[in-house]
């Protein structure tokens, strides 16, 4: 797909700030991962999104509004030094991101292509659709990104500083096992409806929640950031 078309697409949902732009590199991986996407969909079921300009406003645009909140781009590129010791929001800070229920990738793969320094887990129990994971980030020549083809609910290792939840079946089981993958002050990232609001409140007590973000181009659909209350 067209880098330049893809850029204009995705425009709405990373706003007009300095530094808050798309690399040239950025959009010719977002183009190549379209292109597999399409390919495997032929194939499997990752998305019911068919058309290459909604999979980038529907997938991409909503993965990278929750990107430019989670891991803010400056005008001017921190140093080595200061990205990866002092602000734990900057894209070069190599904190550790869980993507829960990853399916086709969103958001986790296209906050990575944002900040590439984190080290990013997708975790999908699908084995046909971790495989496709598997081969995006190798065609984006991505590093320090895993995948675990398995259950949330069996993930060994510890709870990550960020933790991000889209569009997962059993919402219910799955939102308090993405809240106990997240370390205490750690964030979670849910991209949900208004309608899943009171439940998800209900549903991870320990959180501090922000005032949801209205994702653009959408009547319903929201960003909500929770930071997980320290252990009593």
């Amino acid at each position: 797909m067209d880098t330049t078309r893809i850029a204009e697409l995705l425009q709405p949902f990373l706003g007009t700030a300095d530094g808050q732009r798309l690399t040239a590199n950025d959009l010719f991986n977002i183009s190549t991962y379209i292109d597999l996407l399409l390919r495997w969909n032929a194939r499997i079921n990752l998305t019911a999104i068919r058309q290459p300009e909604e999979i980038v406003t529907r997938h991409f645009g909503e993965s990278l509004f929750a990107a430019r909140h989670l891991f803010p781009r400056v005008a001017r590129a921190p140093s080595p030094a200061s990205a990866s010791q002092s602000d734990p929001t900057a894209p070069g800070h190599a904190l550790r991101l869980l993507d829960v229920g990853s399916g086709a990738g969103f958001p986790g793969l296209p906050i990575k292509v944002w900040a590439t320094l984190i080290h990013l887990t997708l975790i999908e129990s699908n084995h046909k659709k971790a495989t496709f994971l598997r081969e995006v980030a190798r065609a984006l020549t991505l590093t320090n990104v895993n995948v675990f083809p398995g259950r949330a609910e069996d993930y060994p290792n510890p709870p990550a500083e960020v933790v991000t939840l889209r569009a997962v079946e059993r919402f219910e089981t799955t939102l308090p096992t993405a809240a106990s993958l997240t370390a205490p002050n750690g964030r979670l990232a849910l991209l949900i409806s208004e309608s899943q609001l009171a439940r998800t409140y209900a549903l991870a007590p320990r959180f501090v929640w922000l005032k949801p973000l209205s994702v653009p181009l959408s009547s319903s659909r929201i960003l909500l950031l929770g930071i997980r209350k320290p252990e009593e």
